[in-house]
């Protein structure tokens, strides 16, 4: 490692700031790491998809595990590019074999869920070391930058949960809006598990996705992280310096060497020995300052803070002040504490502990109660098999909902005869009417609680809790057609036409009414 070769300003930054350096390093080779991580990941996510077919968590769980074995191939290409010596795709792929050797069962077990990963993956890979010489290595490396190093490993477990969330939302909202409108979820959720496993497998590949991208600057960041921290403790700022300066004075050293030499007089005398003296010689001890004042001085310097701190402690006793005479009892256990000692020997002790006990539960459920008590309307909603609308005051009849009028006076005597008749010259008002004394029939015969502000789903899913087969399938076929005609302007064909109106006439007879 040439520190003259890096490809980066060397010198020691704050902890964020290192880590966005991570960012900007993985932008710069970004084709080359994200290449190299999907020809790694994607044939191994492709083989558990495969084994676990039926199991897809169980397979994107697995994948997920693997991660520190993918993550040491980014790391070399860094660390190679770091000082301009940028690997191959070719070159990369073929040393990937060799990197995972090194502590692989330990990385994939007991150190799996370390949130210092990342930081701590150099020392293995790049500093090849291993036992109790690793641990003392990440000791000092982890003195500081040990809550930064965690901080991106939660961070990076969030942005990975946010980007595949958003990858699945940007699924939904790319679905054609006709799909969209006949998609019920509840129906999703009661249709059997193996009837939808290709969206599970869809969903796991969006995870594939995710990591093809973060999972490179999740390295990149951890590697200039270890860097940063290196860069303090051995000063490479400070070595880049000094070998730049020997650099420009290696030339002009020699030169101004044999200057100096040639410039200095050359006398024998000057060179001649002279008498040593000593502390204790004459000449010393007659001046003002002697010997002996001088080690004085430095006894009273050293006596004095911050060389010694003199403290005064203050302490409580019971009882009368006694004399110095009697500072040899300082340091024994005072009779009052051994009495109380005594008095909780074993059995007291167990029964005073199990009155605390009995107190300490007897608090946390009459707490529990109290919290029972306090939201026992909000938990009614969950525990009441009645819908929740029943136990709602009674207010006005709605007169009307989606734009249309459901007075039962404005509707026609015969409505099947009615809608035959409009569906040669005005379909549209005729699927209207359907639909419109279908709304009628819910509010006046079943007390149905509707609302200006429902939605073709939420009264299907109020006309699914009256437990009525026939007239919930009716009412699905008739809101279907409804909706294509009302948002996308296609009327029902005409066989569908028939059927509606038969439908209504087995459901409520000629008339309005059931």
């Amino acid at each position: 490692m040439r520190l003259s070769d890096a490809t980066m300003v060397i010198r020691p930054r704050p902890t964020w700031e290192a880590m966005d350096l991570g960012v900007l390093l993985s932008q710069r080779h970004r084709r080359l790491l994200m290449t190299s991580w999907a020809i790694v990941t994607v044939p191994v996510f492709a083989l558990l998809t495969l084994i676990f077919w039926d199991s897809p968590s169980l397979a994107v769980f697995i994948f997920w595990w693997l991660k520190p074995a993918f993550e040491r191939l980014p790391l070399y290409i860094l660390s190679l590019a770091m000082f301009g010596e940028t690997p191959t795709l070719r070159q990369a792929l073929r040393q990937w074999p060799r990197l995972l050797k090194p502590q692989l069962l330990a990385s994939l077990t007991w150190r799996r869920l370390s949130l210092t990963r990342s930081f701590s993956l150099p020392v293995v890979q790049l500093e090849g070391l291993s036992g109790n010489e690793r641990q003392q290595r990440l000791q000092a490396l982890l003195q500081r930058d040990a809550g930064a190093a965690r901080w991106l490993t939660i961070i990076g477990v969030h942005l990975e949960s946010a980007l595949w969330i958003g990858l699945m939302l940007l699924f939904y909202l790319l679905l054609p809006q006709q799909i969209e409108l006949d998609w019920s979820w509840q129906r999703l959720l009661s249709i059997a598990s193996q009837d939808w496993r290709w969206l599970e497998h869809l969903t796991n590949v969006f995870y594939l996705l995710v990591l093809v991208v973060w999972e490179p600057v999740y390295v990149a960041c951890g590697f200039s992280l270890y860097l940063n921290r290196r860069t303090v403790l051995e000063a490479w700022d400070i070595e880049l310096v000094f070998r730049r300066l020997r650099q420009r004075l290696s030339g002009a050293a020699l030169i101004l060497l044999l200057g100096t030499c040639a410039l200095l007089p050359f006398n024998q005398n000057s060179w001649a020995a002279e008498p040593v003296a000593t502390p204790e010689s004459a000449r010393l001890l007659s001046q003002p300052l002697t010997s002996q004042a001088s080690r004085d001085s430095i006894k009273a310097i050293l006596e004095q803070p911050p060389f010694k701190n003199k403290e005064t402690v203050t302490q409580y006793r019971f009882g009368e002040d006694q004399s110095a005479a009697d500072s040899s009892d300082k340091g024994k256990v005072p009779q009052w504490l051994k009495t109380l000692f005594g008095l909780l020997d074993g059995q007291r002790f167990g029964a005073v502990a199990t009155l605390i006990e009995v107190a300490l539960w007897t608090v946390l459920i009459a707490g529990i109660g109290l919290l029972i008590w306090r939201y026992r309307k909000w938990l009614q909603a969950f525990v009441t098999q009645r819908p929740l609308e029943k136990t709602r005051p009674a207010r006005a009849a709605l007169q009307q909902a989606f734009g249309l009028d459901l007075n039962r006076e404005t509707l026609p005597a015969d409505i099947a005869s009615s809608a035959e008749k409009l569906w040669q010259s005005h379909p549209r008002e005729a699927l209207g009417l359907l639909y419109r004394a279908l709304l009628s029939h819910l509010l006046h015969d079943h007390h149905m609680p509707l609302s200006a502000a429902d939605t073709e789903s939420e009264v299907l899913r109020r006309i699914e809790q009256l437990r009525h087969p026939a007239l919930l399938a009716f009412s699905q076929t008739l809101t279907t057609h409804w909706q294509n005609m009302a948002y996308g302007h296609r009327l029902p064909p005409e066989p569908v036409q028939d059927e509606l109106c038969d439908g209504w006439r087995t459901l409520f007879g000629p008339g309005g009414t059931a």
